[in-house]
């Protein structure tokens, strides 16, 4: 998937594209037209850098509704050829999930397309997902000759079909079917569960991994077979030195974090690490320092292992690496933000500021920066929470600057807040309705609307009521 092109913030289109709460209120006094192709673009084209932390389907769905938009352009991306050329779940997952909100408030139009896409479609595990938390019994079970349809009447078949339900994220449609009398969909969907449930059972029996018995170097060469594999195993085979190492091993252990192969060398400084042996902060500035000579793989475990520190001798070590302009520096900037003190304020603004000069309001160091802003009351940085709230393309990291501004900015109450009312982020939206003011008029009327929507998250409507009493729900 390639990276989305957002539009400038103050545009009707960024707006949308971000979810922020403005975009709502901008699409209901722009023209219709206009505020249709919008939506319909971000639907389309899916417009989040990380869909797993950040949530649009529920807030495009109701602003369809608030618009009384129709679905053609959504039923012909589902349904053009192009869903047989490029089958990645990003291209249709975001559409299928407004689909999936809409038939919850009851637009039949979004349960039809549905099932057929269900039935038809490239992504339709996604679809049928969406319906097992919508549709009646009677709709699931129209889908079973389809869906099984893929799945050849072959050994190569069947196996695929055991794996899709085993795997299988809503479970519902699946039990339904294996209820069904018909031979060649009850009998074949038992089949598939008991091969699924099989196959877990064997895989449980045949762990990969450490054994008893094992010694200190067995346990360095098992993390540089994982990394050969691709796959990293400091944090595992750190916890596995904790239980074979003893106090004879600790020389090998120091050895292997200032000279050892990747994998060794970044078990060994985890297990230091975690153990606060009095050598680590040496030896992780050592990793980091060599990189160039030596191993990003190295320099980023030193790095992660220094972040997992909890001592206060980790945040005085920060305080002399936050000016550092690698990635230890950044890394010091995040453990002060997340455990400095009060008097680490100025350190943690002025790397702030400098994320945001250097590298944009999209910068993954913001995160903890932002809410270390928050955290230590640093009333001087609002002005750049405030830019980073605007600006930012990640809804995730906007709520996490909204809940900031609630921390340092004496304006957040009759500015932001109120816009958060109408987020995409529903984290963001339970700030809000924390904090918006009520002598806005539309405050009042929004946070009835919220409580009394069967869609919304429980933790918003309990803000509701704790801001509005029994008399939330009276719209």
């Amino acid at each position: 998937m390639f990276d989305p092109v957002i539009a400038p913030s103050g545009t009707l289109l960024g707006l949308l594209q971000r979810g922020r709460g403005d975009g709502t209120l901008h699409a209901l006094a722009a023209p219709r037209d206009e505020a249709l192709a919008a939506l319909n673009h971000c639907v389309l084209s899916d417009p989040r850098q990380d869909w797993q932390v950040e949530n649009r389907s529920l807030y495009y769905a109701r602003l369809f509704l608030d618009l009384d938009g129709g679905l053609a352009q959504i039923e012909r991306h589902l349904f053009g050829a192009e869903d047989v050329l490029d089958t990645e779940d990003s291209r249709t997952g975001l559409a299928l999930a407004v689909l999936g909100h809409l038939a919850s408030y009851g637009r039949n139009d979004a349960l039809v397309l549905l099932r057929r896409y269900a039935a038809s479609g490239s992504n339709w595990a996604w679809a049928l997902d969406e319906l097992a938390l919508r549709d009646d019994d009677a709709g699931l079970r129209s889908l079973a000759t389809p869906v099984l349809a893929r799945f050849p009447a072959t050994a190569e078949g069947d196996a695929d079909l055991a794996v899709t339900v085993r795997d299988a994220y809503e479970p519902r449609p699946w039990r339904l079917w294996a209820e069904d009398p018909r031979e060649g969909v009850g009998a074949r969907v038992r089949a598939a569960r008991e091969a699924g449930s099989f196959d877990r059972w064997q895989r449980q029996m045949r762990p990969s991994g450490p054994r008893p018995g094992w010694s200190v170097q067995a346990v360095f060469d098992w993390a540089d077979e994982g990394l050969g594999r691709g796959a990293l195993l400091h944090l595992p085979a750190a916890r596995c030195l904790g239980a074979v190492a003893g106090p004879e091993d600790r020389g090998a252990i120091i050895e292997a974090a200032r000279s050892g192969t990747d994998g060794a060398r970044g078990a060994a400084l985890h297990y230091l690490a975690e153990s606060r042996d009095a050598r680590v902060l040496d030896l992780i500035e050592s990793a980091v320092s060599d990189a160039p000579a030596g191993s990003r793989v190295a320099a980023e475990a030193a790095v992660h292992a220094f972040e997992r520190m909890c001592g206060p001798e980790a945040v005085e070590r920060a305080r002399g690496w936050v000016a550092r302009p690698d990635e230890l520096g950044a890394s010091a900037a995040s453990v002060l933000a997340s455990r400095g003190e009060a008097g680490d304020g100025e350190l943690v603004l002025g790397a702030l500021r400098e994320t945001v000069r250097s590298q944009g309001p999209d910068a993954a160091l913001l995160r903890a920066l932002v809410d270390g802003a928050g955290r230590l009351g640093i009333c001087c940085a609002a002005p750049v929470l405030r830019h980073v709230y605007r600006e930012t393309s990640s809804s995730e990291l906007r709520g996490r600057a909204a809940r900031a501004l609630a921390a340092t900015d004496a304006s957040f109450a009759t500015g932001f807040a109120v816009e958060c009312l109408w987020d995409c982020e529903e984290t963001t939206r339970e700030v809000a309705a924390q904090y918006a003011e009520l002598v806005d008029a539309r405050v009042a009327d929004r946070l009835r609307r919220l409580a009394a929507d069967p869609a919304e998250e429980a933790e918003v409507q309990s803000a509701i009521h704790d801001r509005l009493g029994p008399d939330a729900t009276a719209v």
